[in-house]
Parts: structure tokens; sequence; C-alpha cells
């Protein structure tokens, strides 16, 4: 049986980070998915409700990829690098984040969505903020890491990158500056192969 609301928020997706919130109608979602437009409706009443939707879908993706990251990497300096390639599956696809995308649209977007895209910022740099602090005191990342500005440093350099590249180097540049990101922040006489850098 056919899943209507996933597709929408799947094509949704799509459009918002390829055009941003402004830049496409329910008719473009529509004819994206194969519908009318009045059965969106249903699913979304107002444009707003669906990016809430978006965000919503796209937070909990992240949360999982996060808790993974945790289980799975040891290395403070490998989960930066594990979540740096969060990003370049967006860079190969030729997609911004969703959330960026959207915050771009500042005091346009409706307060509800913005306090939904604060909410996942604020979530990925206290995360961040964890993971360096823990690595500052097991020695992985330079002692002289201030993590609160050194974690919304990583977010505002991989959303830059993720923006940048798309235009100019493609993934080869993204992992360029991955790499380069994970060796400002690692501690000297710390192996580079003793993290998942790329």
């Amino acid at each position: 049986m056919r899943d209507t609301r996933a597709e929408l928020l799947l094509q949704g997706e799509v459009l918002v980070r390829r055009r941003g919130y402004a830049g496409f109608s329910y008719a473009d979602l529509a004819e994206a998915v194969g519908i009318r437009k009045a059965s969106i409706h249903h699913h979304f009443p107002t444009k707003p409700d669906l990016a809430r939707a978006l965000v919503a879908a796209y937070d909990a993706r992240y949360d999982a990829a996060l808790a993974a990251i945790l289980s799975d990497e040891p290395n403070a300096i490998g989960r930066i690098a594990a979540y740096g390639r969060l990003y370049l599956g967006g860079v190969e696809a030729g997609l911004g984040c969703l959330c960026a995308a959207l915050a771009i649209e500042g005091e346009a977007l409706p307060e509800p969505v913005r306090a939904e895209i604060t909410r996942f910022f604020e979530k990925h740099i206290a995360w961040l903020e964890a993971v360096l602090t823990a690595g500052i005191a097991t020695g992985q990342v330079r002692a002289g890491v201030v993590p609160a500005a050194t974690a919304r440093m990583v977010v505002a350099t991989l959303e830059g990158a993720l923006l940048m590249e798309r235009l100019l180097a493609g993934p080869a540049g993204f992992r360029d500056t991955l790499d380069a990101l994970c060796a400002a922040l690692r501690s000297a006489g710390v192996s580079s192969r003793s993290d998942d850098t790329i």
C-alpha cells in the first residue's frame, strides 16, 4: 500500500534542500509525488506544518546517527570525523542541509519552524561540546580547545563546506576540509591513524 505521507516527506525534503522554503509550492510537491495538491492538505494542512514535520524527521535521523557514532567510535577525533561524514551525502547528492536551507530564510519563516531549527542546531552544538570536552580529558583533543566555541566552529565549518563544495571541488574538497578540521583539533603526538578520519 502506498505511504503518501512518507513520499511527501521525502520529496518535500529534497525540494527544501534544493530550493529553500520559499522556493517551492504545494503544486511542485504534488507534481513530484504524483498526487493532487488537495491531497497534500490532508496530511499537512499548511506549509509550516509540512516544514515542522520535515525538521522532525530529519532530527530523528540525526539523533539515531549521533547515538551510533557514540556507540561505535571511542575516539573523540574519530567522532568528529564521523559527524562530518554525515554531511558528505549532501555534497554527493548536491543537496544542502535541510535545517541550514530553512535557516537562511530567517525572519521569513514562521516562528514554530524557526524554533524547531534552533533546537536542532543547539542539540548538535551540545553533542559536539560533550565530545570535545571528553576528548580534551583523554588527551585526544588539543588542550587549548574551548569546547563551547569550537563546537559552534565545527558546525559552521561543515555547513560552509557543504554549501561551498557543492559548487567547487565536490566530495573531495569536503573531505579535505574535514581532514583539516580534525587535524587542527587533534593533540600533538596523537597519530591520525588512531581515529577514523576519511
